[in-house]
């Protein structure tokens, strides 16, 4: 595979590590990643996968830190465990959709107080979630201002709880719905060849957005499906995941730097 876009050539540049995370009552566990060199810089809340803190999340977290971000990507499956197998669908379901919105929404405000806190931190923070965590992308920026940019790639079930409820108690209200409640800018990722979310709904999420004033950028990519950045997975396309990966800068140094 040729070089995936944004991957660190110098790993002397950044570091990274898991560290405790206060969350509530309780304590998770996260991967963060920083420059080496000391600095002004903003943060950005990295979003798990349906599958949980994969090694390509905490990869991600340091591309961001290679290029000037604090990054944190919280566990958000460390109270209640993540998929035993998180290759079978099977297992990743009944995980992804029984964790709480509530509980997901301060576990993503605790990484953003410890970006926050950090030294020379800029105050500015931004998230960007991939499939469910794209889904928490929203929610996060619907329900809490202590996010200034986010970007949703490809979440699934924005729309509704799962394929059979359009709510339940542990999500109560599907972000789609709270699109006026919409506290930053947002960038919508979707790939043209994707079934869930299908490209219907980008045509929403913009309409939504504008019936509310709300600021809210979408993209179709072209030949791509689902989870097109992932380049662990046969999904990964190399000329959508580069257009993508400036894409994102692009929006990350308009609204954080």
């Amino acid at each position: 595979m040729a070089n995936p876009p944004g991957v660190v050539t110098d790993p002397g540049r950044i570091k990274g590590g898991v560290v405790s995370l206060q969350s509530g009552g309780d304590r998770i566990a996260a991967y963060v990643a920083t420059p080496n060199q000391q600095g002004n810089y903003p943060g950005i809340v990295v979003i798990q996968e349906a599958f949980g803190l994969v090694d390509h999340i905490c990869d991600l977290a340091r591309r961001f830190a290679n290029i000037g971000y604090n990054a944190c990507a919280p566990a958000l499956y460390w109270r209640r465990g993540a998929p035993k197998n998180p290759d079978n669908m099977d297992d990743v379901r009944p995980v992804m959709f029984g964790l709480p919105d509530s509980e997901a929404v301060q576990d993503l405000e605790a990484a953003a107080d410890y970006l926050r806190s950090l030294p020379g931190a800029t105050g500015k923070i931004g998230a960007i979630g991939f499939c469910s965590g794209g889904r928490h992308t929203l929610l996060f920026a619907c329900s809490s201002r202590k996010v200034d940019a986010a970007i949703d790639c490809w979440g699934g079930f924005i729309n509704r709880a799962n394929p059979n409820e359009e709510t339940n108690a542990a999500r109560p209200k599907a972000p789609l719905d709270m699109v006026g409640q919409l506290n930053c800018p947002l960038f919508g990722v979707f790939g043209a060849e994707d079934e869930n979310p299908p490209v219907a709904l980008e045509a929403e999420l913009k309409r939504r957005a504008q019936a509310a004033g709300k600021d809210v950028t979408t993209k179709v990519y072209q030949n791509a499906g689902h989870a097109f950045l992932a380049d662990y997975r046969p999904s990964y396309r190399e000329g959508p995941a580069q257009e993508l990966w400036g894409d994102i800068r692009s929006f990350f140094d308009k609204h954080l730097k």
